[in-house]
């Protein structure tokens, strides 16, 4: 191939944004070559690979847009410290069909036993298939409505929030929410109810959800929403991050008595 046609192919790949084919073009043209592979061959290299690379960067993307506190995955989850978790269930749900049906889905138990892991999880599998997700804590979605009601802009806020395919909302009950923070996490769950799907991650369970949302009529209103098309887990068990506390306790004790003079 000429210098000229090969500039131009630069050019034009260039312009296309065609990066991952502009990066692997010289090596792989060499080796069609010496390989005698035919055009089609070829073709199908090259835009195999290219589109496996823009999927990759448009989940980078997704990802980093999302806001996840968190970037572990299901295979990182210790299901055997968390008995009492389906893991048949879970692998269920990363399916994604939950998003397919417009479902919701809640995880409930005390800190640290894996709430958030699994969200975050859920949350990542669907930004590799593209779909719109966006994670956020309870207490600043709360603080975000509020400022937007503050600033005659709530309904834009609101129109924005229930756009998402999947909005993660983690730790439900850990803050105190007074009657307005109550009134507009209403709202935007009955703008979200039966179109799109929702992630809640709670230490309370729904019998203390009252003394979440200050008012008992509000947080009928929300359970009732949440709960009607919904898969509930029901965490039971012991807390990671007091498990890694003590296992490094131990393996501190051990260094100690390594280092004690014996008797």
């Amino acid at each position: 191939m000429g210098e000229l046609a090969m500039e131009r192919l630069r050019g034009n790949l260039e312009s296309l944004r065609m990066r991952n084919t502009l990066d692997i073009l010289d090596n792989y043209l060499e080796r069609a070559i010496s390989e005698k592979l035919n055009i089609v061959e070829v073709l199908d290299h090259i835009f195999d690979e290219e589109a496996k690379s823009k999927r990759k960067r448009a989940y980078e993307k997704q990802v980093q847009m999302s806001g996840f506190p968190i970037k572990k995955t299901l295979e990182e989850f210790d299901f055997s410290f968390q008995p009492s978790i389906d893991k048949q269930q879970i692998e269920e749900l990363a399916t994604m069909r939950f998003l397919e049906n417009k479902e919701n889905i809640v995880f409930l138990g005390p800190p640290g036993v894996g709430k958030t892991h699994l969200a975050s999880s859920l949350g990542l599998i669907a930004a590799r298939h593209r779909f719109s997700t966006y994670y956020v804590n309870c207490h600043q979605l709360i603080e975000q409505l509020k400022k937007a009601h503050f600033e005659n802009r709530l309904p834009d806020k609101l129109k924005v929030l229930s756009k998402y395919r999947l909005l993660v909302i983690d730790e439900i009950g850990y803050l105190p929410m007074d009657i307005q923070g109550a009134n507009l996490f209403f709202q935007l769950i009955a703008r979200r109810y039966e179109k799109v799907s929702t992630v809640f991650t709670s230490n309370k369970m729904f019998s203390q959800w009252n003394e979440i949302f200050s008012d008992i009529t509000i947080a009928s209103a929300i359970l009732d929403r949440v709960l009607h098309h919904c898969t509930v887990v029901n965490i039971r068990g012991e807390s990671y991050r007091l498990k890694e506390r003590k296992e490094f306790m131990q393996k501190k004790q051990r260094v100690i008595n390594t280092l004690l003079p014996q008797e």
